[in-house]
């Protein structure tokens, strides 16, 4: 599959040990999946992730863009960044989150499978999803499938059995 790597997973894969339990085991299925499961897919990432994973402790950030340096980088077009503006005007998610919006939106441009982010509040979210799937739909996209690492190492191993 074509997948998008969107700023949290980096960020996941390289962290120091979370101390609360569910960050610590999000932290964990994520580099199970970046270890054993990635290599199976086609990735992609943008120069958005880029400038999101750049800011921080710099030994961190430095770890973080090292994990992505060779992985293909969606260039932004003009498609992407008008879609990415429908989703804001739309309210469907706040205009802070113009990021979280070109994440969906060149993922959906370039038509990748996948969108994979722990990020639950803005996009993988099921409650706004349905909602993005008929936005994108009305502007000639379509939306990819829109989960977690954990969502993915399930179907993986499905496909496995």
């Amino acid at each position: 599959m074509r997948i998008y790597i969107e700023s949290t997973i980096p960020s996941y894969v390289v962290a120091r040990p979370a101390r609360d339990l569910l960050q610590a085991a999000r932290q964990q299925l994520t580099r199970d999946w970046w270890d054993l499961r990635r290599d199976k897919h086609e990735l992609y990432t943008s120069q958005v992730v880029l400038d999101e994973i750049a800011f921080g402790e710099k030994a961190m950030a430095q770890l973080r863009l090292d994990l992505l340096q060779s992985i293909p980088l969606l260039r932004a077009t003009g498609e992407a960044e008008g879609f990415a503006g429908k989703i804001l005007a739309s309210g469907l998610l706040p205009a802070t989150a113009d990021r979280d919006a070109a994440h969906i939106a060149l993922a959906s441009a370039y038509e990748l499978d996948i969108l994979l982010s722990w990020n639950c509040r803005h996009i993988a979210n099921a409650a706004l999803q349905a909602r993005l799937r008929k936005l994108a739909d009305a502007s000639g996209f379509t939306l990819p499938v829109i989960c977690t690492p954990e969502e993915l190492m399930e179907s993986d191993h499905e496909q496995n059995d």
